[in-house]
């Protein structure tokens, strides 16, 4: 496959630049969209596509040297303390 055809057949974003963090660790960006996530899931629904933005953004921030094992262990920890009800801040819309 030539580079134009892989090119034209993957294209690769990260989270744009958010004011709100201009020179700080991208943990807390990243914590921000995981909920901002989850909050807009539970007032529109998983299909609505604004909200998929948010998942794609914590995706590409949340760091992966935390990872323990396979996966993103800090999204996993989080996962984890939102089925326990454990999570430190409101999902609430």
């Amino acid at each position: 496959m030539s580079e134009s055809e892989l090119q034209s057949k993957y294209v690769l974003q990260t989270a744009g630049f958010d004011a709100r963090f201009p020179y700080t660790n991208q943990t807390r960006h990243c914590f921000q969209n995981y909920t901002d996530y989850f909050k807009c899931i539970a007032a529109k629904g998983e299909d609505f596509a604004p909200c998929k933005q948010f998942k794609r953004a914590y995706n590409s921030l949340c760091p992966s040297t935390f990872a323990r094992l396979n996966s993103n262990s800090q999204i996993s920890r989080w996962d984890e303390q939102r089925e326990n009800g454990t999570f430190p801040a409101s999902l609430e819309p």
